[in-house]
């Protein structure tokens, strides 16, 4: 897998726009780099305003999340960001000058720290339970036939007890111990702020039992053959990430869904009213496109579902990753004290019906 996408003549080491094979989050919508830009400025205001403020795109592509994080901040903010892109490829044209283009993170940062959709493609290995235990799947490349390796390594075989145990023959794990490496690598790297991982996950209590490596091609799902020809891609096992960020020094976290975390942010995706297409036409219809985007965004079976795992070093999480909402469709809620529960509930302003509201629930050790 290593080979397929970063050797030299591999996948993402020639440079491939990502756009061409696969939609992410930021092809979909500028909107998410502007709730970016204003998770950058809550993470800012946490910290007190310091004079240098980082912003770090960990596997930025060809930079389009960062540029829109930056074309989104205005005035005493957008002077203090210090922007760095972190990517093997080399810089695009046309990029904002104001983004740094390197090949691994700053040392040190006081800022923001994302990660989109960048654990996903770090090289990992595949295991099968056999009859005689667990054994690496090798696949040739010219063909995509498989078969059995050697054992996994000891480390490995220890992340698989812990993070992904194999319990019937055939069942298979990706050993995402590499990953859980990767991501201490960066929260290790953080004096004070937040690193935001974005990417579809799992975790102990629902891993897949054949695993998900995937392969896309054009636009298309096809077999995840490493011959540096496709991207190849796994989802990732955040709750074991989220451990290796402790271990390496995290503090709060967080972990939940894009769609709690960006409508929490204020993105509803709410269709515009339709008499506003009688009084101002154009309005209306820029305003249907946005509720378009924002509800692809948020949609629970689709990017809404990816898995978001937020960790703070040496701050507590912006409170605005802390609020509660109700757990009905309308937004609006108001305290409920006279209703007898255990629970604490509220009474939404639209529909009065009461409910519990869900916190974005940190994750506990």
């Amino acid at each position: 897998m290593r080979s397929a996408l970063y050797g030299p003549a591999g996948f993402y080491a020639r440079g491939e726009p990502p756009a061409l094979h696969f939609r992410t989050s930021v092809h979909t919508s500028a909107r998410y780099g502007e709730l970016f830009s204003c998770l950058l400025s809550a993470v800012d205001r946490a910290l007190g305003h310091p004079a240098r403020l980082d912003l770090v795109d960990v596997g930025a592509g060809r930079g389009e999340l960062i540029g829109q994080v930056l074309a989104a901040a205005s005035g005493e903010l957008a002077r203090r960001i210090a922007a760095q892109a972190v990517e093997i490829t080399p810089r695009p044209a046309g990029l904002d000058p104001r983004i740094r283009w390197c090949s691994s993170p700053p040392a040190r940062i006081t800022g923001l720290v994302i990660a989109s959709e960048w654990l996903d493609n770090i090289p990992l290995d595949v295991a099968e339970l056999t009859r005689a235990g667990p054994r690496l799947v090798l696949v040739e490349p010219a063909t995509g036939d498989e078969r059995h390796g050697s054992a996994p390594s000891q480390p490995d075989l220890a992340w698989l007890r812990s993070w992904w145990p194999l319990g019937e023959l055939g069942e298979r794990a990706e050993i995402g111990r590499p990953r859980c490496e990767a991501w201490a690598g960066v929260i290790r790297r953080i004096s004070r702020g937040v690193a935001v991982a974005a990417d579809y996950g799992h975790t102990k209590a629902a891993r897949p039992p054949w695993g998900t490596l995937t392969g896309y091609l054009a636009g298309r799902v096809v077999p995840a053959v490493p011959d540096g020809s496709r991207d190849i891609t796994a989802h990732v096992a955040l709750d074991a990430c989220a451990a290796a960020g402790r271990t390496a020094g995290a503090g709060a976290t967080l972990l939940t869904t894009q769609r709690e975390v960006l409508r929490a942010l204020g993105i509803a995706g709410r269709r515009p009213a339709l008499a506003l297409a009688d009084t101002d036409p154009r309005r209306y219809v820029h305003e249907l496109c946005l509720a378009t985007e924002e509800a692809d965004l948020i949609d629970a079976g689709g990017l809404g579902g990816f898995g978001w795992l937020v960790q703070a070093v040496g701050m507590e999480l912006p409170a605005v990753l802390r609020r509660r909402r109700c757990q009905c469709r309308w937004a609006g809620v108001v305290p409920a004290p006279a209703v007898t529960t255990r629970k604490p509930v509220s009474l939404c302003r639209r529909c009065r019906r009461v409910t519990v509201p869900v916190p974005l629930a940190p994750v506990t050790a």
